[in-house]
């Protein structure tokens, strides 16, 4: 039996005004894509798109880009499975500043398992402002509060009340 890895791969490309995409189709029907835009943010391209394993190496490509889209991504802002960027988007978003995932991180955060540094909004969350099930902080909303200031079923602060007022009717305009 021969080795397909040691066979050239013959990709189908495709050059558009804004960038190139690399297409392989496997012999059981699995599509390799990738797609890299011609401009380039801080020597990075503007958007790197990834789908598939690569046919060269049989395994996933980290989408690296101003904009990173694929099942691993990495960039300013990132988008996947597992993403992490400043802004990250994904199961796994891991970002500096926006998180948004199942485990997330950030100075912002939202996720089922959420570290926050400044809001964590989640069913597990820690930040300096918490919403949570379960939620550790200095001002919390919780089910299961642990923190300074508490608002719970089993423990009512007046300051995380006057703060969670004032918090909603500044978002919304309601007042309490």
């Amino acid at each position: 039996m021969e080795n397909l890895l040691l066979n050239e791969v013959t990709y189908k490309v495709e050059e558009t005004k804004l960038g190139k995409w690399r297409r392989y189709l496997w012999s059981n029907g699995e599509l390799f894509e990738e797609f890299k835009s011609h401009k380039k943010i801080l020597g990075m391209p503007f958007l790197h798109y990834t789908r598939g394993r690569n046919p060269e190496t049989g395994k996933r490509i980290v989408a690296k880009g101003f904009i990173g889209i694929g099942r691993m991504a990495s960039g300013f802002i990132a988008i996947g499975h597992a993403a992490w960027g400043i802004i990250a988007i994904g199961q796994m978003g891991l970002g500096l500043l926006f998180g948004l995932g199942q485990l997330s991180s950030g100075f912002l955060s939202i996720g089922q398992l959420s570290i926050g540094l400044f809001l964590g909004i989640g069913q597990f969350a820690t930040g300096y402002i918490v919403v949570a099930q379960l939620g550790f902080g200095k001002y919390v909303l919780a089910q299961l509060g642990i923190g300074e200031y508490v608002w719970s079923p089993k423990r009512i602060d007046t300051e995380a009340v006057v703060f969670f007022k004032s918090w909603i009717f500044k978002i919304t305009g309601i007042e309490f």
